[in-house]
């Protein structure tokens, strides 16, 4: 039996007993606040950091204290990684990998520079970001633009081995990090916009062998569900699940894919992650729900066999992936200490689940703007338990082909794309990283052709209509309550990953390239540095000889940014971000740098 190892430490975040569980290389990274082992900070997801030597009262002194150079100008997603004394960079396409020596003024020890076809570029929908590496049992493992899976020795950057996870001629392409638990590393794949049929899958983290996968959609088999114990909000989904909510063949090239996030409860043994937009992007061409596409899974990750599902968005109008990070935190509902699962949609709703049963707690708005649902139905004696109740004007489907369905909000970017929210146990508060958009929305019919884009809808992007004009919004919620304790306006999306730490400090970036740093009780803005280019990264922080340093990726690019990073100019073009985001080349341009900070000494 092993010692009691914590998910993250402090009141209200999630720790866990863990007899034989998870990783032991990993969990000690995460029990050690000095170093940074997986992206999303601890299993739980909640970004946050025990580090307060940098706090509310003494952030305002900070400085930058080193920076590095990626040698790359595409959208810099993700972070660095600290293991000891080395830090870990890595790179949009072609995803190279820095091995840096903190105890040496962070001399280049390796570099790893896959040889990969830039052909996959245009295959990937939305930049040729990356969302960064993870580290387990002495590697470093990297998930290449083109679905290499690579394990690399963190000594010495050598090849463990790689394994191929999908085929970019066929749509499939790779931009997440990846999650290594017990002896697996769990993957996901993109493709949305090329009909693939999406995925998760484990490997063995020593060979690379394939152990098991599960598809979004599609046969009970291939779905790995047991059709009389998985169960969607506390009820057995049933037989052929998924296939009853597609006509004929379509799930084939039903998309449900997996690019964003996965957390992980060693107490339950069950890891979390969601799935994206059905295929096509015209709602006319698929009728039915279209199962298990904009979907909540909790999944064992041994056997991949599925707990329980929640489809948040069935038969989705306008593109709101459900892929954003699934945040676990234990907190009291009502008195009872519940074991939660909190996540914030990109359909504009933030959900609050049990993680263990998968009901449902909690499904507010968490922008005022969001107007395509008036609400999520909680009445457990109704026929629509648990779905949004859609407003008819703003229904593409409704609307039919070829109608430009105007005014929708959010866009279909979201309320929140993948830049993922922070939780800080001392306030109980999640700060969210928020897209204040709206839209206009044509579908239009569409055939499939393996490897070429299979969207079918003409977009356009503005900032929500009767606000404060900005794009973005930086905020407070009580996942509990389902409310906004605060809210920062911002010129344009917040595309940045947050980190909470200890000292009381929030910290993002914005698109126009500033690091700031926010009181975690008011919002007040305690600090800002612009870095050389728009930060789409997620910041990070270490301790180093000591001293707390906090460092973050800039390099414009993303979704939000694509019109700067691939040189686009038409409004319509970038699924309708480039028109949106037009006035962005105005504060930044193209980078690739990672900017450390420190306090004086």
């Amino acid at each position: 039996m092993r010692a009691v190892h914590l998910l993250a430490l402090g009141a209200g975040v999630a720790a866990f007993a863990a007899p034989a569980l998870a990783n032991d290389s990993v969990l000690k990274g995460i029990a050690n606040p000095a170093e940074q082992v997986l992206q999303t900070v601890d299993y739980g997801n909640t970004r946050y950091s025990k580090l307060d030597q940098i706090n509310a009262s003494n952030v305002k002194n900070l400085q930058v204290a080193w920076t590095f150079s990626t040698g790359v100008l595409r959208g810099h997603e993700g972070a660095p990684l600290v293991v000891g004394n080395m830090m870990y960079v890595h790179t949009p396409f072609p995803n190279i990998v820095y091995a840096l020596d903190l105890d040496n003024e962070a001399k280049i020890v390796w570099k790893y520079e896959p040889k990969q076809d830039p052909s996959v570029i245009p295959v990937m929908c939305c930049d040729t970001v990356n969302r960064g590496l993870a580290y387990a049992d002495g590697t470093i493992i990297l998930h290449q633009a083109d679905t290499t899976v690579v394990s690399l020795d963190a000594k010495t950057g050598k090849v463990n081995w790689s394994v191929v996870n999908g085929d970019p001629k066929k749509g499939e392409t790779n931009t997440a990090t990846v999650l290594p638990v017990k002896d697996k590393v769990i993957v996901g794949i993109s493709g949305g916009e090329f009909g693939v049929q999406c995925h998760v899958t484990a490997y063995d983290l020593k060979s690379g062998k394939k152990v098991w996968r599960g598809y979004s959609m599609g046969p009970d088999d291939q779905l790995i569900v047991d059709p009389e114990k998985t169960t969607a909000l506390g009820k057995p989904i049933g037989k052929d699940s998924s296939l009853k909510t597609w006509e004929g063949d379509q799930w084939k090239t039903g998309g449900g894919c997996t690019w964003g996030w996965f957390s992980y409860d060693p107490k339950l043994d069950l890891m979390y992650y969601g799935s994206g937009n059905p295929s096509t992007w015209n709602p006319k061409q698929r009728p039915g729900d279209n199962k298990w596409s904009m979907t909540i899974w909790a999944r064992n990750p041994d056997t991949g066999m599925t707990k329980w599902v929640y489809q948040m968005t069935p038969h989705d109008e306008w593109d709101f992936d459900g892929i954003n990070e699934m945040i676990l935190t234990d907190q009291k509902v009502d008195g009872k200490d519940r074991p939660l699962l909190t996540h914030f949609d990109r359909n504009g709703f933030g959900y609050t689940l049990d993680r263990a049963t998968g009901e449902l707690l909690v499904a507010e708005k968490f922008d005022p703007v969001v107007n395509w649902a008036t609400k999520v139905d909680m009445d457990k004696g109704s026929k629509t338990y648990g779905r949004p109740l859609v407003v008819a004007k703003y229904s593409t489907e409704q609307n039919g082909e070829d109608v430009n369905s105007k005014g929708i909000c959010p866009a279909a970017l979201g309320t929140k794309d993948q830049q993922p929210a922070a939780y800080s146990p001392k306030t109980n508060l999640f700060y969210v990283p928020t897209n204040h958009v709206c839209m206009d929305y044509e579908p239009f019919r569409v055939s499939y052709t393996p490897g070429q884009p299979y969207v079918g809808a003409t977009l356009s992007m503005y900032p929500a209509p009767g606000s404060h004009g900005g794009m973005g919004n930086f905020i407070a919620w009580d996942g509990v309550n389902g409310k906004i304790k605060w809210s920062n306006a911002e010129q344009f999306s917040v595309w940045s990953g947050a980190l909470a730490t200890a000292g009381d400090v929030v910290f993002y970036g914005t698109l126009e390239g500033y690091l700031k740093a926010v009181d975690s009780k008011t919002g007040k803005e305690l600090y800002k540095f612009k870095t050389p280019s728009g930060i789409i990264g997620n910041v990070m922080t270490y301790q180093h000889k000591g001293k707390q340093y906090v460092g973050v990726l800039s390099g414009v690019g993303g979704w939000a940014g694509i019109g700067l990073a691939a040189g686009l100019t038409d409004p319509n073009a970038g699924l309708g971000a480039v028109g949106g985001y037009a006035a962005l080349s105005n504060y930044t341009n193209l980078g690739g740098q990672l900017t450390v900070f420190a306090l004086p000494n």
